[in-house]
This record gives structure tokens, C-alpha cells and sequence, in this order.
């Protein structure tokens, strides 16, 4: 695959991304009221996905999966590739649509759901530029360099994710008891 082409899929895939969460940041929360589930209901289940995937980043685990020649061979030839697997679910999977549906959701001003979008942009703009020089990055840093991160940055994720659980934990409780 040529470098052009690398460039392609880092292109369409990191749009094709920031659309699906911008998709939800905008509508996530009518989703979630067509389907009776709260907010906070999506709080507690995302963040739990969200610590699985921290916990994974803090033991620098790598996938149990095995992918045989023939799958490599076949994902080498697919022109949807930037789609499946990269697009979704790695930039845009179960946790990311769950923190964007709930930051979203979090306050009723609009300046709020701006700051979201926002952020969301940024994001998106972080990862095309990474996606973009990851080669170069990737010679800067070395391998050590990109496990020191990958652990730092699931830790933030982890301490996120506990945060999501104990926000809709409590919300649950205080709704259900009565408190205000």
C-alpha cells in the first residue's frame, strides 16, 4: 500500500468518524429517549465499556485475537477497509458514541453542546494528524515512547470511566430515593 493510499483511509476514515459522533452528539439523546433509557442509564453501561478498554490500555494489552495470512491478505485488497475495522468501532466504537451522548446530554445550553462539537472537531483533527505523520511519530517516540503514552493516557480513560459510573450510580440512586 502506498503512502498515498495510507493517506486515503486516514482521510475518509477520521470523517466518516467525526460524523458518527457529531451524528450522536446532536441526536443521541432523542435516541436514547425513543429506546426509555436515561442518561445516566448510558453512563453507567458506557463507562463500564469505557474502563474495559482503559484497563486494557494500562496493560498495554494487545489483541487476543489471531488473524491468519489469508485475512491479512484479504483486508489488503478491500477498498472499504477505512469503514471496518478503522472508522468503526476503533475511532468510533461502543465508548466514544457513549461519551459523546453523555457530555452532550449533560446540560440544556446550547454553549455547552457547542463546546462538545467543538471538542469533537479537535478530536477528530488530533487523530487525522496522528493518523497522518503515525510513521514519523511512531520513529520520534519508539516503541517504549508509544507504551508510556498508551499507559498515561488509559489511566485519564480509567479515571473517566469511574467517573461515568459513579455520576449515573449516584443519579440512579438519588432519582430512585428520591433525593435531590
Amino acid at each position: 500500500m502506498t503512502q498515498e493510499e495510507k493517506n486515503s483511509i486516514a482521510t475518509r476514515a477520521t470523517l466518516l468518524a467525526c460524523t458518527i459522533c457529531i451524528f450522536f452528539a446532536v441526536t443521541g439523546h432523542s435516541i436514547l429517549n425513543v429506546f426509555g433509557i436515561s442518561v445516566d442509564s448510558l453512563r453507567v453501561a458506557g463507562g463500564i465499556l469505557l474502563f474495559k478498554v482503559a484497563f486494557d490500555m494500562l496493560l498495554s494489552k494487545v489483541s487476543g485475537e489471531s488473524v491468519t495470512e489469508e485475512e491479512i491478505h484479504e483486508s489488503l485488497s478491500r477498498d472499504d477497509v477505512w469503514i471496518f475495522p478503522i472508522a468503526l468501532p476503533l475511532m468510533t466504537g461502543p465508548a466514544t458514541i457513549t461519551t459523546v451522548v453523555v457530555l452532550s446530554g449533560t446540560s440544556p445550553l446550547i454553549s455547552y453542546k457547542l463546546v462538545v462539537l467543538l471538542a469533537i472537531l479537535l478530536t477528530f483533527g488530533i487523530c487525522f494528524v496522528t493518523l497522518y505523520y503515525s510513521r514519523r511519530l511512531y520513529k520520534l517516540i519508539g516503541y517504549t515512547g508509544a507504551h508510556v503514552i498508551t499507559r498515561l493516557l488509559g489511566l485519564f480513560l480509567a479515571a473517566l470511566a469511574v467517573d461515568f459510573v459513579t455520576h449515573g450510580v449516584w443519579n440512579i440512586y438519588s432519582n430512585l430515593a428520591g433525593i435531590t
